[in-house]
């Protein structure tokens, strides 16, 4: 068995000799996911920490005989107690006594990263310094003195850049020597006499109520906890003998220094910082220009800005049209033969309720879907694209200005971004925003935002209704007033339900990097493969219910006699459960453009929007096998419905209510099912409104 790390004042659970757990940290952008999917790959797993809604990811590697267990904690720029993120990283430092803990750095941006490691050092845990990005600093002028900086800051560093995979199996070369060390003391870092004697003067009342301490914790640390005054630990240790020292030391350092201490730890934090950095850094030059810059100034400007993100975006939408076109037309060919191939194998008069099921309800239903696989396939490789460059984080700065005058800060763009690809993780990602009035305003219009599930709705319909040349600026149409919608009510919600002050952020720019072939594809096929597993799942299995739904009961063949083959499939849907159902509606849609097939296809899409597409094609494949085909299908549509009644399906698609995944993220991430009931039907109520004005005036104008 190996020995107990000696580290003071901190006990350290035992560990097998051959299983390392090792604790991945580190700022937002400094590449730590990168790091972790390049260590991991495929062998991780994704679940919350319990009781809260933080994303845990966890992958075990095996290195010679070591089992590496890895665990990603959440991204942080500080380890206080202000924000769920770094409440989780904190405490399972703590509570689970990793084996070994790897701060994952940009080593182009040193100095505001290195900040974590000093809060790190201070909590005494064997720490690696990965020093990630090194190309990009070499090429910024920066050349580090390793064995000078692995001194002063008490760590080991291992100089990587992790998109690229170098440095790697240095990086496990050095947790497994760290693991193998029997001790690890680490720097103390000092804060001047005046500091470091209060801490001393607290580190003794502590010591005095040893026994009421909890033994997770390092003395000393809880000392500088208390003069910072962190809520968690305040609380935690709320001994009327350790509260009045602490307040009597920030009490003497406030009158010493006209601040208060957590304001002087953090200045002679960076003063450790700096000083190390000017010991060991070294700039070879400087281009005061840079590539970086020059890009900004352009990308960032303040009148151009904008303009130029939407003209990225009208392309981003545009290019998922005409470069998909021929994929698509290749899997609607693939599709309709297949329905064929079945239908002319089967048996003559053999079940042939099952042969329905198979060709109308599975191959029409999925193939109508995953034909459009191609567009999504495309929004994301975009969106990935704009992301790894380092843009995206441009665009919330863009959009910064804008989100304040709505309630909001720039950081709330981000979820929205991620809105366009799916809204479940786009809820997620809201985890970001520390404050709640902000998260919920964000989390309740997020389904106004085009999700790539939409796509489907919007690649059915505007070829159906619209010119070639009118496509793209349609497509665009579409997502604008999802996002104007979004603001809109935000900054209703803002001034009702979420009163209160929008509070200030810093997030940093990361540099403009050239996105890897491996990363884009990851990214892209992730969020495409999630878009198939549905249509493999609830997609197949709603398709088969409404087929179902469609086929039965079956219309009595006394009523089917002296009826065309046209007439009989139409009857023969009106006498289904889903054209009661469907016709059942029909007097309450039909001021919005509407009729009992649009009805009837708005029931299954309540589930999923992409069923949508596919309900249609069900509903269009009773009168036969042809109509299996898309171009047949949208055929169908101009000939029952003009191209004003095509927007308003489309409008209403985008604003109604979101899909019940969506609704269960909803209920989860809000803590509370009145705000997922109250998305739901505020949003169907206004698609309703909406969509009724739009077609009316339309109908007078037009």
């Amino acid at each position: 068995m190996r020995s107990n790390l000696a580290l003071p004042g901190v006990d350290v659970a035992h560990t097998d000799s051959n299983t390392i757990r090792v604790a991945l940290a580190g700022n937002p952008n400094s590449g730590k996911t990168t790091v972790f999917n390049a260590l991991t790959g495929a062998r991780h797993h994704v679940a919350n920490y319990p009781g809260v809604t933080v994303e845990k990811k966890e992958g075990t590697i095996t290195v010679g005989d070591m089992h590496v267990t890895i665990v990603d904690l959440p991204g942080t720029y500080s380890l206080s107690a202000y924000s769920v993120e770094e409440r989780v990283a904190r405490d399972y430092l703590f509570s689970e006594k990793p084996d070994v803990v790897v701060d994952v750095l940009d080593a182009s941006n040193l100095e505001r990263h290195l900040y974590l490691a000093v809060q790190l050092m201070e909590m005494h845990v064997p720490l690696i310094l990965a020093f990630n990005m090194s190309d990009i600093a070499r090429s910024s002028g920066l050349e580090f003195d390793y064995k000078q900086l692995e001194i002063l800051l008490g760590a080991r560093i291992v100089p990587m850049v992790a998109s690229r995979g170098e440095g790697m199996q240095e990086l496990m070369q050095a947790v497994i020597e760290t693991f193998g060390q029997k001790a690890w003391a680490g720097v103390s870092v000092r804060y001047g006499g005046e500091v470091d004697a209060e801490l001393d003067n607290i580190v003794k009342v502590l010591l005095e109520q040893k026994e009421q301490l909890p033994k997770s914790y390092p003395v000393r640390w809880l000392a500088l906890k208390l003069l910072e005054e962190d809520p968690e630990i305040c609380q935690l240790l709320n001994i009327p003998r350790i509260i009045e020292q602490a307040v009597l030391s920030r009490m003497h350092l406030r009158k010493v220094f006209g601040d208060s201490p957590d304001i002087l730890v953090a200045d002679r934090r960076y003063g450790f910082i700096s000083g190390a950095c000017q010991e060991a850094v070294k700039h070879t030059f400087h281009l005061r220009h840079d590539f970086s810059d020059l890009a900004d100034k352009l990308l960032m400007h303040r009148y151009l800005g904008l303009p130029i993100f939407a003209a990225m975006m009208f392309l981003v939408f545009y290019l998922t049209f005409a470069a998909a076109a021929w994929p698509m037309r290749g899997l609607e060919f693939l599709f309709a033969k297949l329905g064929c191939a079945v239908a002319q194998a089967w048996p003559e008069h053999w079940l042939l309720p099952l042969k329905s099921l198979i060709v109308d309800g599975v191959v029409s239903g999925v193939g109508g879907v995953v034909i459009f696989l191609p567009n999504i396939l495309l929004l994301f490789l975009s969106i990935a694209i704009l992301e790894d460059t380092g843009y995206m984080a441009r665009a919330a700065f863009l959009m910064d200005r804008i989100m304040h005058k709505i309630g909001l800060h720039g950081k709330s763009f981000i979820p929205m971004l991620i809105g366009f690809g799916c809204s479940v993780p786009a809820i997620m990602a809201t985890r970001i925003l520390e404050n709640r009035r902000n998260r919920l305003a964000t989390i309740m219009v997020m389904p106004l935002i085009s999700c790539g599930a939409r796509i489907t709705i919007y690649a059915l319909l505007i070829p159906a209704f619209f010119a070639p040349a009118l496509r793209g600026p349609m497509m665009f149409l579409i997502y604008i007033i999802g996002i104007v919608l979004a603001i809109i009510c935000i900054k209703l919600l803002r001034l009702t339900v979420f009163k209160g002050e929008t509070i200030p952020f810093v997030m940093e720019l990361p540099p403009y990097r050239l996105p890897t072939l491996k990363g884009l594809s990851i990214h892209m096929w992730q969020r495409a493969w999630m878009y198939l597993q549905k249509a493999g799942t609830v997609i197949l299995m709603l398709s088969i219910i409404l087929w179902a739904l469609i086929s039965y009961p079956v219309l009595p063949d006394n009523e089917q006699m002296a009826l065309t083959d046209a007439q009989r499939q139409s009857a023969a849907l009106q006498y289904s459960v889903a054209g009661r159902i469907g016709r059942a509606m029909e007097p309450l849609i039909k001021p919005l453009g509407f009729d009992w097939k649009i009805g009837t296809a708005l029931i299954g899409a309540g589930a999923a929007k992409e069923v949508f597409v596919s309900q249609l094609s069900i509903v269009y494949a009773v009168g036969g096998e042809s109509d299996e085909n898309l171009q047949v299908l949208r055929e169908k549509l101009r000939q029952d419905y003009s191209p004003l009644q095509g927007f308003c399906i489309m409008l209403f698609c985008l604003i109604t209510a979101p899909c019940l995944a969506t609704v269960v993220i909803t209920r989860r991430e809000s803590g509370a099912w009145k705000w997922a009931l109250l998305q739901y039907g505020g949003l169907t109520l206004m698609a309703y409104v909406i969509t009724l004005l739009v077609y009316q005036a339309g109908r007078l104008l037009l």
